[in-house]
């Protein structure tokens, strides 16, 4: 039972790193700023109107008005997820629809611009990058794939932006990141006993981010920005309640995929910002993920994904009420990377979803203001054929967790802007 007991478990470990809150294509975080989640995140690469333009695009910090910016973040995040069961069985087991598994998180983010002078900048931003937690009741007739999840993971992003010309700005940044993971699930010991299995790895890695802003007119800029890969050799541990053969230390191999974003921004007057983006996510370098056992060093098997690079759209606005206020609005439409029914993990139930955001900014004075927004993420219903298979003493445990998914999220969001 020792290899099929690691042979399902670290999988589903490694499944839940990709599978943070769902806000973006596939499992990324895209709630980096307070102010962009009034547009939807629309034109996010070329929107440069704050610090947090050190995450979506470095080059932009030589679009901030002279001197030095601040920008603090938080969004408040609620998700629902609802389970309903089309026909699995489980043997002799029994088991529910498992509960809402979503709840309520805050989501913080912090960035600084440094002028060294007019044409250089320097930037350093610090937010979450991946993030969730998930949790079923224990009776959840799912719980033998998964029923709970906490991913925490945490990007620091120092950033540099040179004024190449009146028309070229140039941003490179280098991304450090850490992640930890804990994941929990229900093992069958015989076709009659089950015992929580739990599994807990992390590890840090290094990656860049890089990025270009053109304008190509008095009221018009494009923005193209990058960000790589992250490779992650996560190490932890295994343990099975009851069964001290079944601790033992664990590691894998994975990579967090790469997105480009094209962005535009045009003054249409001024009173009224228009902005637009394309942006592609690379989950294709997701296909399989393999499982080492650390003490010998073997593969004990590779677990398919069959994830697909995912594209993102988003077109939203700003309009200048008064010199005190300034309102927003946007919509984007985000493609999931999971393909198929069978791909379609527990801990988080991936579907193709639409972003509906308003918002607003509040100048406080000459060198504070407040940004508010909201968004209202629409999840497409989706269903999941998730098979698990393991070997127990007596027999081969197999069965098909079937059944649909309904999803929703809120974001509220707040952020306070200071230059000096």
């Amino acid at each position: 039972m020792h290899d099929r007991l690691t042979l399902r478990l670290i999988p589903a470990l490694l499944g839940l790193t990709f599978a943070g809150s769902a806000l973006a294509s596939g499992f990324a975080l895209q709630n980096q700023t307070g102010s962009g989640n009034g547009n939807a995140f629309a034109g996010a690469a070329a929107a440069a109107e704050d610090a947090g333009t050190i995450y979506f695009n470095p080059a932009g910090m030589t679009f901030l008005p002279a001197g030095h910016h601040l920008a603090l973040a938080g969004t408040v995040l609620n998700r629902s997820i609802d389970f309903s069961n089309r026909g699995t069985t489980v043997l002799s087991f029994t088991g529910t629809n498992g509960g809402d598994a979503g709840g309520t998180s805050l989501v913080p983010a912090g960035y600084f611009s440094y002028a060294l002078s007019p044409g250089l900048r320097l930037g350093l931003g610090v937010s979450p990058t991946f993030g969730n937690v998930t949790e079923y009741d224990q009776t959840f007739i799912g719980r033998f794939s998964g029923y709970y999840a906490d991913l925490k993971q945490i990007n620091v992003n120092p950033a540099i932006a040179w004024q190449a010309s009146d028309a070229l700005s140039l941003g490179f940044g280098l991304d450090w990141a850490r992640t930890e993971v804990e994941f929990r699930q229900m093992v069958p010991i015989d076709l009659a006993t089950q015992r929580r299995a739990t599994l807990q790895g992390d590890d840090d890695a290094w990656g860049w981010n890089a990025g270009l802003m053109v304008k190509m007119g008095p009221a018009t800029r494009l923005g193209i920005a990058y960000r790589s890969t992250l490779k992650f050799d996560l190490a932890g541990n295994q343990n099975v309640a009851g069964i001290p053969t079944q601790s033992f230390a664990i590691r894998s191999t994975l990579k967090t995929p790469d997105n480009f974003s094209i962005a535009l921004s045009h003054q249409m007057n001024d009173r009224l910002q228009l902005l637009a983006d394309v942006t592609w996510t690379g989950w294709s370098t997701v296909k399989s993920l393999p499982v080492i056992h650390a003490a010998s060093g073997t593969q004990v098997n590779s677990l398919s994904y069959n994830f697909k690079d995912s594209w993102r759209v988003g077109v939203g606005g700003n309009y200048r009420l008064n010199d005190q206020w300034l309102l927003r609005a946007g919509i984007a439409y985000d493609r999931t990377p999971v393909q198929s029914d069978a791909d379609r993990t527990m801990t988080l139930p991936d579907a193709d979803r639409t972003w509906l955001s308003v918002g607003a900014r509040w100048n406080l004075g000459r060198s504070d203001s407040l940004d508010m927004g909201y968004t209202h993420i629409f999840f497409k219903d989706v269903a999941t054929a998730r098979a698990v298979t393991y070997t127990v003493p007596q027999a081969l445990f197999s069965h098909t967790v079937r059944g649909d998914f309904s999803t929703a999220v809120d974001l509220l969001s707040l952020q306070y802007n200071h230059s000096f």
